[in-house]
């Protein structure tokens, strides 16, 4: 069973373009550059989008690179940009050129990012000191302590 939302999206502008799924299982959303953009190399620059959006309390949007453009050598230097349920500015994609060339441009209308909404639990956060924390066979290993690299 699939969880259902709906998420109302305005245009900030009359050239953006709504986000299209790639498939109908696709789990994400593809979000449209709204101009040509010149991305240069080891650089970030915010890619616009014109749109802005009101993801449901409990949800947000997550930023994500399309792989086409990360095989190329675009990627998102935040990883994952989330987008909280109470923010209504419009939608950038912050991109970094790692790939060949000096810079990458990306074209008004292409596909430069994609979607996904996730649910996000409601936390609590409880101080308690270290000998109250449950112990676990990895402990307190961290980088390259399971043996893989």
């Amino acid at each position: 069973m699939r969880n259902e939302i709906n998420v109302k999206f305005a245009k900030l502008d009359d050239n953006a373009q709504l986000p299209t799924q790639g498939s109908a299982q696709a789990a994400g959303w593809d979000l449209y550059a709204l101009e040509e953009t010149i991305v240069i190399k080891g650089a970030s620059v915010m890619i616009p989008t014109g749109l802005a959006c009101a993801i449901p309390e409990g949800w947000e949007g997550q930023i994500r690179c399309r792989s086409s453009l990360g095989k190329k050598g675009m990627i998102l230097p935040n990883g994952v940009g989330t987008i909280d349920s109470d923010y209504r500015g419009e939608l950038k994609v912050l991109a970094t050129w790692i790939g060949k060339g000096d810079s990458f441009t990306v074209g008004k209308g292409e596909r430069v990012a994609q979607m996904l909404f996730a649910p996000v639990p409601l936390v609590q956060i409880e101080e308690v000191t270290l000998s109250d924390l449950e112990s676990t066979e990895r402990g307190e290993g961290g980088f390259g302590s399971s043996g893989q690299y």
